[in-house]
């Protein structure tokens, strides 16, 4: 992870650059707002550490600056600043935290470690199946059939995710098995019927399209004609 600590005091400074690369975090720094507006918009940073009071460019302006260049790196305004007007002025440049001095290294490792998973979670791409109203959240694990939230066991899960990823495929009882189970196909059970009419009631029962077909002698298939 590398952070960008913009910050006139030398040994602010280096306090926060010795204990964030003792973390193990890639640290690269600037006195001014003219330098650190410089190295945040030509570097890639996933994080931005950033005084309020800094010769050339505030930091109020340096947030601004920033997103209006569309970049969305977090970024936590650290300074002795703390009044309720301060600090809403700083949200309102684009700041996504706020740390009045002095403070607590380990404080400060807190807010950063939460800004960082915040991100990760919103750029988690949407892994969304879908098949006409009916959505499977592969990240969240949730199925939803218009704005209804459908509760499925793991193995209804994923028989649920095996048929959308072949929709309009005609899967055989075999095939299910040997994706679902990974057992080989025992002809003398009917597992995967119970589990296919078990996904009907929930899936189609109270909608009046259907969406899980039967292909008498073949198998099944999920589709939206």
């Amino acid at each position: 992870m590398k952070v960008l600590v913009v910050e006139d005091e030398p040994q602010v400074v280096e306090f926060l650059v010795k204990g964030l690369r003792e973390q193990g975090y890639t640290v690269e720094s600037a006195m001014d707002g003219t330098e650190g507006e410089k190295l945040a918009l030509s570097s890639h940073f996933d994080i931005i550490l950033l005084d309020v009071i800094l010769p050339n460019v505030n930091g109020y302006e340096l947030c601004s600056r920033i997103r209006q260049q569309q970049i969305q790196t977090p970024i936590i305004m650290l300074t002795a600043l703390g009044a309720t007007y301060d600090k809403i002025s700083g949200f309102d440049a684009g700041a996504d935290d706020y740390l009045v001095k002095p403070f607590e290294f380990i404080e400060l490792l807190a807010r950063i470690k939460a800004l960082l998973k915040r991100t990760s979670i919103a750029t988690l791409p949407q892994n969304i199946l879908k098949v006409a109203d009916l959505e499977l959240n592969l990240n969240t694990k949730t199925a939803r059939r218009g704005n209804r939230t459908i509760d499925l066991t793991a193995k209804e899960f994923l028989l649920l995710e095996f048929l959308m990823r072949n929709k309009g495929i005609v899967v055989s009882r075999a095939e299910i098995a040997e994706q679902v189970w990974e057992v080989k196909f025992d002809t003398g059970t009917n597992i995967v019927d119970v589990y296919i009419n078990i996904l009907r009631k929930k899936i189609d029962n109270d909608f009046s399209r259907k969406l899980i077909r039967t292909k008498i002698g073949m198998g099944y298939l999920i589709t939206e004609s």
